[in-house]
Protein backbone atom coordinates (compact mmCIF):
# COMPACT_ATOMS: atom_id res chain seq x y z
CA UNK A 1 0.00 0.00 0.00
CA UNK A 2 2.47 1.36 0.70
CA UNK A 3 -1.10 2.15 1.71
CA UNK A 4 -3.55 3.61 -1.01
CA UNK A 5 -1.24 5.43 -2.78
CA UNK A 6 0.96 4.14 -0.75
CA UNK A 7 -1.28 3.03 1.89
CA UNK A 8 -4.45 3.57 1.48
CA UNK A 9 -4.34 6.37 -0.98
CA UNK A 10 -4.24 4.45 -3.96
CA UNK A 11 -5.96 2.62 -2.34
CA UNK A 12 -7.77 5.99 -2.45
CA UNK A 13 -6.63 7.08 -5.62
CA UNK A 14 -7.82 4.67 -7.52
CA UNK A 15 -11.00 3.49 -6.24
CA UNK A 16 -13.22 2.73 -3.20
CA UNK A 17 -12.24 -0.75 -1.99
CA UNK A 18 -14.61 -1.43 0.17
CA UNK A 19 -17.90 -0.84 -1.37
CA UNK A 20 -19.18 -3.28 -3.29
CA UNK A 21 -21.88 -1.34 -4.76
CA UNK A 22 -19.60 0.82 -6.84
CA UNK A 23 -18.93 -0.94 -9.81
CA UNK A 24 -16.10 0.86 -12.21
CA UNK A 25 -17.16 -1.29 -15.01
CA UNK A 26 -20.97 -1.56 -16.32
CA UNK A 27 -21.56 -5.35 -17.79
CA UNK A 28 -24.23 -3.85 -20.09
CA UNK A 29 -25.38 -0.43 -20.33
CA UNK A 30 -28.99 1.17 -19.76
CA UNK A 31 -30.73 0.17 -23.08
CA UNK A 32 -28.22 -2.53 -23.73
CA UNK A 33 -30.69 -5.21 -23.05
CA UNK A 34 -30.62 -8.65 -24.60
CA UNK A 35 -33.45 -9.58 -26.46
CA UNK A 36 -33.93 -13.66 -26.33
CA UNK A 37 -37.40 -13.90 -28.11
CA UNK A 38 -37.60 -14.40 -31.14
CA UNK A 39 -40.95 -13.88 -33.36
CA UNK A 40 -42.90 -16.87 -34.41
CA UNK A 41 -42.16 -18.14 -37.85
CA UNK A 42 -38.74 -16.21 -37.76
CA UNK A 43 -35.60 -17.62 -38.68
CA UNK A 44 -32.96 -19.32 -35.82
CA UNK A 45 -30.52 -17.40 -34.37
CA UNK A 46 -27.44 -16.53 -37.19
CA UNK A 47 -29.76 -17.40 -40.17
CA UNK A 48 -30.18 -14.26 -43.02
CA UNK A 49 -34.26 -12.72 -41.76
CA UNK A 50 -35.14 -12.24 -45.57
CA UNK A 51 -34.21 -15.87 -47.20
CA UNK A 52 -33.39 -18.26 -43.50
CA UNK A 53 -30.56 -19.65 -45.02
CA UNK A 54 -27.74 -20.72 -42.70
CA UNK A 55 -25.76 -19.18 -42.62
CA UNK A 56 -26.27 -16.30 -45.42
CA UNK A 57 -23.17 -14.14 -46.99
CA UNK A 58 -25.78 -10.76 -46.77
CA UNK A 59 -25.19 -10.96 -43.07
CA UNK A 60 -22.35 -10.38 -41.08
CA UNK A 61 -21.78 -13.26 -38.28
CA UNK A 62 -23.08 -12.63 -35.08
CA UNK A 63 -20.84 -10.35 -32.83
CA UNK A 64 -18.47 -12.70 -30.44
CA UNK A 65 -19.12 -12.73 -27.07
CA UNK A 66 -16.52 -10.76 -24.99
CA UNK A 67 -14.03 -13.09 -23.58
CA UNK A 68 -14.05 -13.45 -19.06
CA UNK A 69 -11.23 -12.65 -17.67
CA UNK A 70 -9.37 -15.51 -16.27
CA UNK A 71 -10.45 -16.95 -12.34
CA UNK A 72 -8.60 -15.16 -10.05
CA UNK A 73 -6.59 -12.61 -12.18
CA UNK A 74 -8.40 -9.98 -10.23
CA UNK A 75 -7.10 -11.18 -7.30
CA UNK A 76 -3.58 -11.26 -8.74
CA UNK A 77 -3.83 -7.92 -9.83
CA UNK A 78 -4.51 -7.33 -6.21
CA UNK A 79 -1.44 -8.92 -4.79
CA UNK A 80 0.79 -7.25 -7.53
CA UNK A 81 -0.49 -4.25 -6.48
CA UNK A 82 -0.05 -4.58 -3.04
CA UNK A 83 3.50 -5.29 -3.69
CA UNK A 84 4.44 -2.34 -5.42
CA UNK A 85 2.77 -0.18 -2.84
CA UNK A 86 5.21 -1.98 -0.67
CA UNK A 87 8.40 -1.35 -2.61
CA UNK A 88 7.33 1.97 -2.63
CA UNK A 89 7.27 2.47 1.13
CA UNK A 90 10.42 0.56 0.89
CA UNK A 91 12.50 2.89 -1.43
CA UNK A 92 10.63 6.00 0.91
CA UNK A 93 12.54 4.21 3.44
CA UNK A 94 15.74 4.13 2.33
CA UNK A 95 16.34 7.39 0.87
CA UNK A 96 18.51 9.36 3.05
CA UNK A 97 18.60 12.91 3.78
CA UNK A 98 15.44 14.08 1.53
CA UNK A 99 12.79 15.20 3.89
CA UNK A 100 9.26 13.22 3.01
CA UNK A 101 7.63 16.30 1.05
CA UNK A 102 10.62 16.76 -0.90
CA UNK A 103 10.57 12.91 -2.60
CA UNK A 104 6.45 13.29 -2.72
CA UNK A 105 7.47 16.38 -5.04
CA UNK A 106 9.62 13.98 -7.12
CA UNK A 107 6.84 11.81 -7.18
CA UNK A 108 4.49 14.16 -8.72
CA UNK A 109 6.86 15.12 -11.46
CA UNK A 110 7.57 11.64 -12.43
CA UNK A 111 3.76 10.25 -12.70
CA UNK A 112 3.30 13.85 -14.38
CA UNK A 113 5.70 13.00 -17.34
CA UNK A 114 3.22 10.15 -17.79
CA UNK A 115 0.03 11.24 -17.31
CA UNK A 116 -0.11 14.00 -19.66
CA UNK A 117 0.57 12.21 -22.84
CA UNK A 118 -2.33 9.21 -21.53
CA UNK A 119 -4.40 12.24 -21.24
CA UNK A 120 -3.63 13.35 -25.36
CA UNK A 121 -3.86 9.68 -26.11
CA UNK A 122 -7.92 9.37 -24.27
CA UNK A 123 -8.30 12.82 -25.69
CA UNK A 124 -10.24 13.55 -21.84
CA UNK A 125 -8.82 16.86 -21.70
CA UNK A 126 -7.05 18.67 -18.61
CA UNK A 127 -9.63 20.62 -16.81
CA UNK A 128 -12.73 17.72 -16.51
CA UNK A 129 -16.68 17.98 -16.51
CA UNK A 130 -17.77 21.52 -15.93
CA UNK A 131 -19.92 20.22 -12.66
CA UNK A 132 -17.29 17.93 -11.46
CA UNK A 133 -14.30 20.16 -11.08
CA UNK A 134 -14.80 21.48 -7.17
CA UNK A 135 -14.85 17.79 -6.36
CA UNK A 136 -11.67 17.23 -8.54
CA UNK A 137 -10.05 20.36 -7.07
CA UNK A 138 -11.12 18.49 -3.68
CA UNK A 139 -9.78 15.15 -4.60
CA UNK A 140 -6.27 16.86 -5.64
CA UNK A 141 -5.70 18.44 -2.69
CA UNK A 142 -6.69 15.82 -0.02
CA UNK A 143 -4.83 13.10 -1.95
CA UNK A 144 -1.50 15.26 -2.57
CA UNK A 145 -1.84 15.89 1.14
CA UNK A 146 -2.38 12.41 2.20
CA UNK A 147 0.78 10.97 0.35
CA UNK A 148 2.50 13.44 1.98
CA UNK A 149 1.13 12.48 5.49
CA UNK A 150 2.51 8.71 4.74
CA UNK A 151 5.50 9.16 3.30
CA UNK A 152 6.32 11.42 6.64
CA UNK A 153 5.02 8.60 8.51
CA UNK A 154 7.32 6.17 6.62
CA UNK A 155 10.55 8.15 7.39
CA UNK A 156 9.65 8.55 11.26
CA UNK A 157 8.18 5.12 12.43
CA UNK A 158 8.66 1.93 11.08
CA UNK A 159 7.06 0.14 7.97
CA UNK A 160 4.88 -2.36 9.68
CA UNK A 161 3.08 0.61 12.21
CA UNK A 162 2.88 3.11 9.50
CA UNK A 163 1.17 0.25 7.56
CA UNK A 164 -1.36 -1.11 10.08
CA UNK A 165 -2.14 2.31 11.00
CA UNK A 166 -3.19 3.71 7.19
CA UNK A 167 -5.06 0.67 6.44
CA UNK A 168 -7.52 1.70 8.97
CA UNK A 169 -9.03 4.20 6.22
CA UNK A 170 -11.92 1.66 5.19
CA UNK A 171 -12.99 2.58 9.03
CA UNK A 172 -13.09 6.57 8.23
CA UNK A 173 -14.70 5.94 4.67
CA UNK A 174 -17.80 4.49 6.50
CA UNK A 175 -18.04 7.82 9.06
CA UNK A 176 -17.60 10.61 6.37
CA UNK A 177 -19.73 8.33 4.10
CA UNK A 178 -22.59 8.49 6.54
CA UNK A 179 -21.66 12.05 6.55
CA UNK A 180 -21.74 13.37 3.69
CA UNK A 181 -23.47 10.64 1.44
CA UNK A 182 -25.77 10.23 3.84
CA UNK A 183 -24.81 5.94 3.75
CA UNK A 184 -26.08 3.77 6.48
CA UNK A 185 -23.90 3.58 9.66
CA UNK A 186 -25.08 0.40 12.03
CA UNK A 187 -23.90 -0.38 15.33
CA UNK A 188 -21.64 -3.00 13.67
CA UNK A 189 -19.85 -0.14 11.57
CA UNK A 190 -19.52 1.13 15.14
CA UNK A 191 -17.89 -1.59 16.64
CA UNK A 192 -15.61 -2.13 14.08
CA UNK A 193 -14.06 1.45 14.06
CA UNK A 194 -13.94 0.54 18.16
CA UNK A 195 -11.87 -2.39 17.19
CA UNK A 196 -9.90 -0.69 14.11
CA UNK A 197 -9.07 1.79 17.05
CA UNK A 198 -8.05 -0.70 20.03
CA UNK A 199 -5.62 -1.09 17.04
CA UNK A 200 -4.36 2.11 16.79
CA UNK A 201 -3.98 2.36 20.61
CA UNK A 202 -1.71 -0.76 21.06
CA UNK A 203 0.77 0.17 18.21
CA UNK A 204 1.10 3.87 19.76
CA UNK A 205 1.22 2.66 23.57
CA UNK A 206 0.35 5.94 24.76
CA UNK A 207 2.54 6.30 28.13
CA UNK A 208 -0.79 7.28 30.39
CA UNK A 209 -1.89 3.27 29.79
CA UNK A 210 1.12 1.75 29.04
CA UNK A 211 3.70 3.66 30.86
CA UNK A 212 7.17 4.24 29.68
CA UNK A 213 8.08 1.09 28.14
CA UNK A 214 9.68 1.75 25.02
CA UNK A 215 11.12 -1.74 24.10
CA UNK A 216 10.98 -2.44 20.20
CA UNK A 217 10.72 1.06 19.03
CA UNK A 218 13.90 1.92 17.05
CA UNK A 219 13.10 5.64 17.00
CA UNK A 220 12.54 7.57 19.97
CA UNK A 221 9.27 7.75 21.31
CA UNK A 222 8.69 11.36 20.42
CA UNK A 223 9.51 10.30 16.74
CA UNK A 224 7.43 7.71 16.81
CA UNK A 225 3.93 10.15 17.77
CA UNK A 226 5.08 12.22 15.03
CA UNK A 227 4.31 9.03 12.46
CA UNK A 228 1.95 7.88 14.07
CA UNK A 229 -0.39 10.87 13.39
CA UNK A 230 1.13 11.80 10.44
CA UNK A 231 -0.28 7.78 9.42
CA UNK A 232 -3.44 8.67 11.28
CA UNK A 233 -3.54 12.22 9.30
CA UNK A 234 -3.19 10.40 6.08
CA UNK A 235 -5.86 7.36 6.76
CA UNK A 236 -8.43 10.31 7.23
CA UNK A 237 -7.40 12.58 4.08
CA UNK A 238 -7.48 9.30 2.27
CA UNK A 239 -11.06 8.41 3.52
CA UNK A 240 -11.98 11.90 2.94
CA UNK A 241 -10.42 11.37 -1.03
CA UNK A 242 -12.70 7.78 -1.22
CA UNK A 243 -15.82 9.59 -0.28
CA UNK A 244 -15.42 12.43 -3.04
CA UNK A 245 -14.54 9.53 -5.59
CA UNK A 246 -17.30 7.89 -4.87
CA UNK A 247 -19.30 10.96 -5.12
CA UNK A 248 -18.08 11.50 -8.56
CA UNK A 249 -18.83 7.91 -9.59
CA UNK A 250 -17.88 7.08 -13.66
CA UNK A 251 -17.90 11.01 -14.77
CA UNK A 252 -14.36 11.48 -14.62
CA UNK A 253 -11.72 9.69 -16.30
CA UNK A 254 -9.12 7.83 -14.02
CA UNK A 255 -6.37 9.32 -15.04
CA UNK A 256 -7.88 13.25 -14.87
CA UNK A 257 -8.34 12.09 -11.43
CA UNK A 258 -4.58 11.25 -11.04
CA UNK A 259 -3.85 14.45 -12.66
CA UNK A 260 -5.40 16.86 -10.43
CA UNK A 261 -3.51 14.91 -7.39
CA UNK A 262 -0.21 15.43 -9.49
CA UNK A 263 -1.04 18.91 -10.92
CA UNK A 264 -2.03 20.10 -7.55
CA UNK A 265 0.18 18.24 -5.25
CA UNK A 266 3.61 19.72 -6.91
CA UNK A 267 3.06 23.63 -6.14
CA UNK A 268 1.74 22.44 -2.81
CA UNK A 269 4.99 20.24 -1.90
CA UNK A 270 7.20 23.26 -3.68
CA UNK A 271 5.37 25.91 -0.99
CA UNK A 272 5.67 23.47 1.61
CA UNK A 273 9.44 22.90 0.85
CA UNK A 274 9.75 26.68 0.49
CA UNK A 275 8.24 27.22 4.02
CA UNK A 276 10.43 24.81 5.98
CA UNK A 277 13.79 24.94 3.88
CA UNK A 278 14.00 21.33 3.69
CA UNK A 279 15.09 21.52 -0.37
CA UNK A 280 17.85 19.17 -1.10
CA UNK A 281 19.40 17.35 -3.41
CA UNK A 282 20.16 13.96 -3.03
CA UNK A 283 23.40 12.89 -2.05
CA UNK A 284 24.11 9.57 -4.35
CA UNK A 285 22.71 8.34 -8.00
CA UNK A 286 20.84 5.52 -5.82
CA UNK A 287 18.88 7.46 -4.02
CA UNK A 288 17.78 9.59 -7.37
CA UNK A 289 17.07 6.22 -9.20
CA UNK A 290 14.52 5.48 -5.72
CA UNK A 291 12.95 8.60 -6.16
CA UNK A 292 12.19 7.78 -10.00
CA UNK A 293 11.04 4.49 -9.10
CA UNK A 294 8.88 5.76 -6.25
CA UNK A 295 6.73 7.14 -8.73
CA UNK A 296 6.66 5.04 -11.80
CA UNK A 297 6.04 1.93 -9.32
CA UNK A 298 3.14 3.73 -7.45
CA UNK A 299 1.66 4.53 -10.31
CA UNK A 300 1.76 0.76 -11.41
CA UNK A 301 0.28 -0.24 -7.95
CA UNK A 302 -2.66 2.25 -9.09
CA UNK A 303 -3.38 1.08 -12.20
CA UNK A 304 -3.16 -2.73 -10.82
CA UNK A 305 -5.91 -1.89 -8.02
CA UNK A 306 -7.95 -0.19 -10.51
CA UNK A 307 -7.71 -3.31 -12.90
CA UNK A 308 -8.27 -5.60 -10.17
CA UNK A 309 -11.70 -3.84 -9.02
CA UNK A 310 -12.97 -3.82 -12.55
CA UNK A 311 -12.94 -7.82 -13.60
CA UNK A 312 -13.45 -9.09 -9.43
CA UNK A 313 -15.94 -8.05 -7.00
CA UNK A 314 -14.82 -5.14 -4.77
CA UNK A 315 -15.42 -7.36 -1.67
CA UNK A 316 -12.68 -9.94 -1.93
CA UNK A 317 -10.19 -6.97 -3.70
CA UNK A 318 -10.49 -5.15 0.41
CA UNK A 319 -10.10 -8.68 1.53
CA UNK A 320 -6.48 -9.07 -0.17
CA UNK A 321 -5.73 -5.74 0.05
CA UNK A 322 -4.85 -6.94 3.99
CA UNK A 323 -1.52 -8.50 1.94
CA UNK A 324 -0.05 -4.53 2.16
CA UNK A 325 0.56 -5.29 6.07
CA UNK A 326 1.75 -8.62 4.73
CA UNK A 327 4.20 -7.44 2.76
CA UNK A 328 5.21 -4.50 4.86
CA UNK A 329 6.10 -6.77 7.83
CA UNK A 330 8.07 -8.74 5.38
CA UNK A 331 10.04 -5.98 4.43
CA UNK A 332 10.69 -4.81 7.62
CA UNK A 333 12.40 -7.64 9.14
CA UNK A 334 14.03 -8.07 5.70
CA UNK A 335 15.87 -5.07 4.51
CA UNK A 336 15.74 -3.28 8.43
CA UNK A 337 16.36 -6.57 10.64
CA UNK A 338 13.70 -5.10 12.86
CA UNK A 339 11.32 -7.53 13.94
CA UNK A 340 7.61 -6.14 14.55
CA UNK A 341 6.81 -6.11 18.85
CA UNK A 342 3.37 -8.03 19.65
CA UNK A 343 2.26 -5.06 20.01
CA UNK A 344 2.44 -4.14 16.49
CA UNK A 345 1.00 -7.74 15.33
CA UNK A 346 -1.86 -7.52 17.79
CA UNK A 347 -2.78 -3.75 16.60
CA UNK A 348 -2.24 -5.45 13.06
CA UNK A 349 -4.86 -8.12 14.01
CA UNK A 350 -7.28 -5.82 15.50
CA UNK A 351 -7.00 -3.37 12.22
CA UNK A 352 -7.42 -6.42 9.89
CA UNK A 353 -10.65 -7.90 11.50
CA UNK A 354 -12.06 -4.64 11.85
CA UNK A 355 -11.54 -3.94 7.82
CA UNK A 356 -12.18 -7.15 6.82
CA UNK A 357 -15.44 -7.53 8.84
CA UNK A 358 -16.46 -4.20 7.74
CA UNK A 359 -16.16 -5.30 4.45
CA UNK A 360 -17.71 -8.55 4.49
CA UNK A 361 -20.88 -7.03 5.91
CA UNK A 362 -21.38 -4.27 3.48
CA UNK A 363 -20.56 -7.20 0.79
CA UNK A 364 -23.31 -8.96 2.19
CA UNK A 365 -25.66 -6.52 2.99
CA UNK A 366 -25.23 -5.53 -1.53
CA UNK A 367 -26.06 -9.01 -2.10
CA UNK A 368 -28.56 -9.42 -0.59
Amino acid sequence: MGPPESAAELAAEAVELREPELQLVDPASPGEEHVDVEAEGAPGRGRCWPCGAWPCGSRGEPEAKKKAPCPGLGLFYTVLSAFLFSVASLFVKKVQGVHAVEISAFRCVVQMLVIIPCLIYRKTGFIGPKGQRLFLFLRGVFGSSAMILMYYAFQTTSLADATVIAFSCPVFTSIFAWIFLKEKYSLWDAFFTLFAIAGVILIVRPPFLFGSDTSGMRESYSEHIKGTFAAIGHAVLAALTLVILRKMGKSVDYFLSIWYYVILGLPETIIILFVIGEWSLPYCGLDRLFLILIGLVGLGGQIFITKAVQIEKAGLVAIMKTMDIVFAFIFQIAFFDNVPTWWTVGGALCVVVSTTGATIRRWLQGSK
